[in-house]
């Protein structure tokens, strides 16, 4: 694949939709072998290939950066996790995984809730949905949980007085993601884990026509 030829919105778009549930690469590969691209082109084809196959590394990564920044307040370190999970919730996979993990749990106390926590049907004109299948959180829209999650993150945030810390934490972590992308050089396992997973997307489009 010619990460070259992909947009910032078309990488953006794919981290969207792709599995987020896959463990992290090993460590000994994260930290294998580092080189300097020799121009533009390399750098920018390299940065988006690394973002998207050690995309759940850097989330990790991230959100351990967040963390060791609010050893001392609690209270900013629920926040930072809520935020995270509110992050996570953009993703289509782990948004579909975590409705049915709660749904599941509250099964067992209470059927007729989680009934009513099921996702709206899409209807299917001639073998094929009528629009593009809409996000469901616990029978309710995604953005409705993005936004409640949101609101409370921020709440929170403003009550540990940590708005300062958390964006010195982030832009630490977004760097320390950049740097890495841009040195660590592609390997032929991440080539072909890109193809395989071009495959399961090509697939999945055809079964659904």
């Amino acid at each position: 694949m010619d990460w070259g030829n992909v947009s910032g919105e078309d990488l953006i778009e794919a981290l969207r939709e792709v599995d987020w549930s896959s463990p992290p690469r090993p460590i000994n590969e994260f930290f294998s072998r580092f080189t300097i691209p020799r121009s533009y082109a390399k750098w920018s084809s390299r940065l988006k290939c690394n973002l998207y196959y050690y995309r759940t590394n850097y989330f990790i990564m991230v959100v351990l950066i967040l963390g060791m920044g609010f050893l001392r307040r609690p209270v900013a370190i629920l926040a930072a996790l809520l935020t995270s999970l509110t992050i996570a919730l953009l993703n289509d996979s782990f948004a579909g995984t975590f409705s049915e993990k709660v749904t599941r749990t509250v099964r067992r106390f209470s059927p007729h809730l989680a009934a009513k926590m099921r996702p709206p049907l899409t209807p299917v004109i001639r073998g094929r949905p009528s629009a593009k299948r809409a996000i469901y959180i616990c029978g309710r829209p995604r953005p409705v949980f993005v936004s409640a999650f949101s609101a409370a993150s921020f709440i929170l945030w403003f009550v540990s007085c940590g708005l300062l810390t958390v964006l010195w934490a982030f832009l630490i972590g977004l760097l320390a993601t950049v740097i890495h992308a841009s040195f660590r050089t592609p390997n032929l396992k991440a080539r072909l884990n890109t193809f395989r997973e071009e495959f399961r997307a090509v697939w999945r489009n055809y079964s659904d026509i």
